[in-house]
């Protein structure tokens, strides 16, 4: 066996310095760049002493809305809007000051009741569940809430909740996917009409979470509105008929077009997080 050779001195100070020159180079700037990754904060890695230092009333509270539970056809999950809420709230974190709550992942959907898997709250219900979730942290200074809203029939819920929270002096604000996507949608959309687990969906998913969607179970399923009815695996029901959950053309979707309208739909939560954080504070 050859005798291991014992370092010098000066060579151990020399490969210490080589050490500490490495160590300043990759360590530090990791850990900088992981600092400003996020302007945000997420409420529930707080303790109770940090939240009473976030949660100022010139802080505005953001809360991601996302079923988790809720068909998208054969080709995409049941958490599918939950995986959007919690992109979205990923990037509004990186960029925009405010404090994030926990996903809220059940509302009001009662257009896809008929798919196993689905889940819906009545309308009252979400509508006070997002009432009571603002209200109680209103409590702790907050007086503006953002709802990064991924459903559309959510719409109808927020609405009312926006006018009762108004009358406390509570403003709250929300997304609505179909007004900020419209210019870009209009562009980039080959598929003759729908809004679900169709093309634009799908193109999004792709971009956000590709192993999230089978393209190998995506086929072309639109029929038009009869009567007032939700999607309906009966063909003779009012509603739309839609015997696999889909209401549009998901053959059609793409990474490209996924990027156009996330960076979009990013672009346009961002624009309105910032207008409601100049906004004048109650």
């Amino acid at each position: 066996m050859t005798p291991r050779r014992v370092l010098t001195r000066k060579e151990a100070m020399k490969s210490m310095k080589a050490l500490l020159c490495l160590w300043l180079l990759v360590v530090l700037p990791a850990a900088a760049f992981s600092a400003r990754a996020a302007q945000g904060l997420l409420l529930e890695d707080l303790t109770w002493p940090e939240a009473e230092q976030a949660l100022g009333p010139s802080r505005v509270v953001v809360i991601p809305l996302g079923a988790a539970a809720k068909e998208h056809g054969p080709h995409l999950r049941l958490k599918n809007d939950w995986l959007i809420a919690e992109y979205l709230k990923n990037r509004v974190l990186a960029a925009a000051d405010v404090v994030i709550a926990p996903t809220i992942n059940y509302a009001f959907y009662p257009a896809f009741v008929e798919y196993p898997g689905s889940t819906t709250l009545r309308l009252e219900t979400t509508r006070d569940l997002i009432v009571d979730v603002c209200r109680s942290l209103a409590h702790f200074g907050p007086r503006r809430f953002y709802i990064i809203n991924t459903g559309v029939s959510t719409l109808r819920a927020l609405k009312p909740a926006a006018e009762i929270l108004a009358s406390e002096g509570i403003t709250l604000r929300f997304t609505d996917l179909l007004k900020i996507m419209a210019p870009v949608e209009k562009a980039v959309a080959q598929q003759p009409g729908g809004t679900h687990a169709d093309e634009i969906e799908t193109s999004i998913m792709q971009y956000i979470a590709p192993d999230s969607v089978d393209m190998s179970k995506a086929v072309k399923d639109y029929h038009p509105e009869k009567g007032t009815g939700g999607l309906t695996r009966d063909p003779q029901a009012d509603g739309v008929y839609s015997a696999t959950g889909i209401w549009g053309d998901p053959t059609l979707a793409t990474r490209e077009k996924g990027e156009k309208l996330t960076e979009a739909l990013v672009s346009g939560i961002l624009a309105e997080v910032e207008q409601l954080q100049r906004s004048t504070k109650r």
